[in-house]
């Protein structure tokens, strides 16, 4: 199920002469104009002592700042070992055709580096960074112990959105490979939701150097996290002023109907519990919840919150502790992964015996997590335990849509 990003000078010519003829959009324009001024060695090259010597030269002359560089060679040797873990055909030659475009990429953005807007629409052209993602993460899933779970929600949650509704997905977070790995998960059955949904994203998917390039293939709010709001005490009025643009943009996005917003209350990644070294989905902050609903309630077109649970940690877990500095080290491994989604879960279904606002609140928000814990617990079940399909309950029924289209 591996396949090669691809990234060549003739398909990207056409594809610019296609966006250029059909009037794109200036963010679009502006990686058009990047891209035709940007060094291509990286992508020229014709093996991994090739690639490495390549880092080597550029911060050595002074072009790649030392950090970028380190954090290049370890994420070409940590995908390498995991891609190679796979036993899928050729991993040499997969590795060597996405590490080469990724390091593209990441020195394309190192150049000329791309400034994100409070919402950005995925750059699928002259270069396709949806692509170019899920090409890169898909020989990192183990298909054959992967799940959905609860396949007749995710048609339903289609339906609505064809019908012109918005629909918010209330999630946990696991990696930075999630908006891929729900992609690539649903691609075959459920396209609209794959390519379609915008995620609300912390600063720093937006602003890591090796992370920008993934991040540009994705529909995204963005947003600066309550858990790094006061990193630097003489941003944070900046940061605060940016927050209130993006939910400018999100309310807009909501009254044009046919939306679809993902977003993990938690404001950051699951980490393991200190004492057991269980993952599990951090609480979730039941204020943004509270106001993810009212923007929904207040768009002037019907809306559903429905609980996604995401387990894919395993491929690239985060830091074991939140850090301040941007450049984290990248640990990669091929494993299963997993997501299901509950039924749609209202205000009024939860709340009526609430007394106050605040209680309603509460208890909005706890209703929600405690479905994601529930499913998570499944889903855990299901890869961790090596259950499989037998491990579907009544709330949660597993397939592999990858298999059911061959």
């Amino acid at each position: 199920m591996a396949e090669l990003v691809q990234d060549k000078e003739s398909t990207e010519s056409v594809a610019a002469a296609a966006a250029a003829a059909s009037g794109s959009g200036n963010e679009n324009e502006k990686l058009n104009a990047e891209a035709k001024q940007h060094s291509r060695i990286f992508v020229d090259v014709r093996s991994e002592e090739e690639l490495l010597s390549v880092i080597a030269k550029e911060k050595d002359e002074g072009r790649l700042p030392p950090n970028v560089a380190a954090g290049m060679e370890e994420l070409f040797h940590n995908y390498k070992n995991a891609v190679f873990q796979s036993g899928i055909p050729h991993p040499d030659e997969i590795v060597l055709s996405n590490m080469s475009v990724a390091l593209d990429r990441i020195f394309l953005d190192v150049e000329d580096p791309f400034i994100f807007p409070p919402y950005h629409k995925a750059a699928r052209e002259p270069f396709d960074y949806y692509m170019f993602g899920q090409n890169y993460i898909r020989p990192l899933i183990d298909f054959r112990n992967s799940y959905v779970g609860n396949i007749p929600i995710f048609d339903e949650i289609r339906e609505k959105l064809q019908e012109g509704h918005n629909v918010v997905l209330i999630s946990n977070h696991q990696t930075e490979a999630d908006p891929a790995v729900i992609a690539l998960l649903l691609e075959g059955t459920h396209s609209l939701i794959a390519e379609n949904m915008t995620y609300v994203a912390g600063d720093r998917v937006v602003t890591d150097p090796l992370c920008k390039p993934f991040s540009l293939g994705r529909n995204l709010i963005c947003v600066y996290s309550k858990k790094h709001m006061f990193d630097v005490p003489e941003l944070v009025e900046m940061k605060r002023r940016s927050n209130t643009r993006s939910l400018k943009e999100m309310a807009l996005l909501l009254r044009g109907g046919s939306h679809l917003l993902w977003i993990a209350p938690s404001g950051g990644r699951d980490r393991p519990n200190p004492l057991t070294g269980e993952w599990y989905p951090a609480p979730f902050d039941s204020a943004v919840v509270d106001n993810m609903r009212r923007l929904v309630e207040h768009s002037g077109v019907p809306g559903h919150l429905y609980p996604l649970a995401l387990l894919c940690y395993d491929i690239m877990p985060p830091p074991r502790q939140v850090e301040k500095e941007i450049g984290e080290r990248r640990v990669i491994t091929f494993h299963g992964v997993g997501l299901s989604v509950g039924p749609e879960i209202k205000l009024n279904e939860v709340t009526s015996t609430c007394n106050d606002s605040e209680e309603a609140k509460e208890a909005y928000a706890r209703a929600l997590y405690e479905s994601i814990t529930a499913q998570y617990n499944i889903l855990k079940s299901a890869i961790h335990d090596k259950k499989g399909l037998e491990a579907s309950t009544a709330e949660v029924s597993f397939s592999q849509p990858w298999n059911d289209e061959n």
